[in-house]
């Protein structure tokens, strides 16, 4: 058998193998909480034979969302949320929840209040101006972080992954470009790492040993400016001193580099056809100026190994997960001759469900996900869904579909990434 699928102790649980559906945020949630499509889906990936499935992304508060079709975790939601880890469950996977705040990212009529982030601001994402956050509004949301993970074991979670990364909350206080406090929290990397040190604390407190606790952090931020590296090897040593037994390795910023995250051309069509109507001066942003500030950035398989393996190079003994890229049974396999135990995969278990059962099959089996990144647009006002299977599709969409395609290509080849 390969080592793919073979069983692997996460903490206090044991995987089935060595796959987890990455925490890539579905859209799929309505008023704040689950639907039957969120439902729908995991049960399907975990029938589709995954090591585990991540529900992605569940603030911790109401001032960490961002979206009405993400989660929020309060009481209410418990029962639905439990009725979808019993369906993962009874396919023989496990449930891990992203737990996570966003920050800046935010607009009042969302959150509920003026968006508080690291230090104040303007932010684009948006767009809205944001407020430094004061020591009440750390002691709540840090509260919060631990709340949260008991309502995750309450409603049946075996893990909890806690958002450091890409530009959401704990990422705002470490990464040098949002953090320009002069307190406790601000300045030097030991001052930037004192957010999430309490956060993790409450978490890791929270658990209590009873669940699995994992981080996803940046290797770098992949803009000038933000954070590198070396401190972010730093910021890992930190959180496994913290207590957390896994770290996935990605990278980006959302609201600055969001092509990093992600790769590819940015959905731009896409995501202007399923706004609504009354945001169309958004609509219009986003064609006169998303090539500016979302430039594409070349898809290539495994594309954040290089930087993941000097994380490992430091941290030799430590079960790293890595993300990004997978997309054959060659990737996977790199990944763990590579030394890393577990790999996530995003978009190749949306494309299709039963790509791990395929994959069992067949070691050679590829994904058919093209990397045009339409289900990224869509999930901004609808949900994460591949084009393939897209009911509301339009010809227009598929057409610009298949010329993003064609353009992918041509960078891939001319990259030599693509033979």
């Amino acid at each position: 058998m390969s080592e793919i699928f073979t069983p692997y102790k996460l903490g206090p649980i044991e995987l089935r193998n060595r796959t987890i559906r990455s925490a890539a945020f579905e859209g799929m949630g309505r008023n704040n909480g689950p639907t039957e499509e969120l439902f729908n889906y995991h049960r399907a990936v975990a029938k589709g034979g995954i090591g585990m499935t991540t529900v992605a992304y569940a603030a911790v508060c109401r001032s960490g969302i961002s979206f009405d079709s993400q989660l929020w975790m309060r009481e209410e939601i418990v029962p639905e949320l439990k009725r979808l880890t019993d369906a993962v469950h009874a396919e023989g996977a496990k449930a891990s929840i992203q737990l996570g705040h966003c920050g800046n990212m935010t607009h009042r009529r969302t959150c509920g209040q003026m968006p508080i982030g690291a230090s104040s601001g303007f932010n684009l994402y948006s767009p809205t101006f944001h407020r430094k956050m004061n020591q009440k509004d750390i002691d709540e949301v840090v509260k919060a972080y631990g709340d949260a993970v008991r309502l995750a074991m309450k409603a049946g979670f075996d893990a909890v992954e806690i958002h450091a990364g890409h530009g959401y909350l704990i990422s705002q206080f470490l990464s040098p470009y949002t953090n320009h406090r002069h307190d406790r929290y601000g300045g030097s990397l030991d001052n930037r790492m004192n957010f999430m040190r309490e956060c993790i604390r409450e978490v890791v407190k929270a658990a209590d040993g009873k669940i699995a606790v994992t981080a996803k952090l940046n290797t770098r931020d992949g803009f000038r400016g933000g954070q590198e590296v070396d401190e972010l090897i730093e910021v890992a040593k930190e959180l496994r001193r913290l207590g957390v037994d896994a770290i996935t390795l990605s990278g980006g910023f959302v609201s600055r580099a969001p092509q990093y995250v992600m790769r590819g051309e940015f959905p731009t069509k896409a995501i202007a056809h399923y706004l609504p109507a009354s945001q169309w001066w958004l609509k219009i942003c986003l064609y006169i100026g998303s090539w500016a500030v979302c430039p594409t950035v070349t898809f290539k398989h495994l594309f954040f190994m290089e930087d993941a393996l000097k994380f490992k190079a430091a941290m030799p003994d430590y079960p790293f997960i890595y993300v990004g890229g997978v997309t054959t049974g060659e990737d996977a396999r790199k990944v763990l001759e590579n030394g890393f135990p577990l790999f996530q995969m995003g978009r190749a278990v949306l494309e299709d469900t039963d790509f791990v059962n395929k994959l069992k099959a067949d070691e050679n089996h590829c994904s058919g996900c093209e990397h045009s990144n339409f289900c990224i647009g869509r999930m901004y006002s609808k949900s994460m869904q591949c084009h393939k299977h897209c009911e509301d599709i339009t010809p227009f969409l598929e057409r610009e579909v298949q010329r993003i395609n064609r353009r992918n290509d041509r960078r891939e080849r001319k990259a030599g990434y693509k033979a």
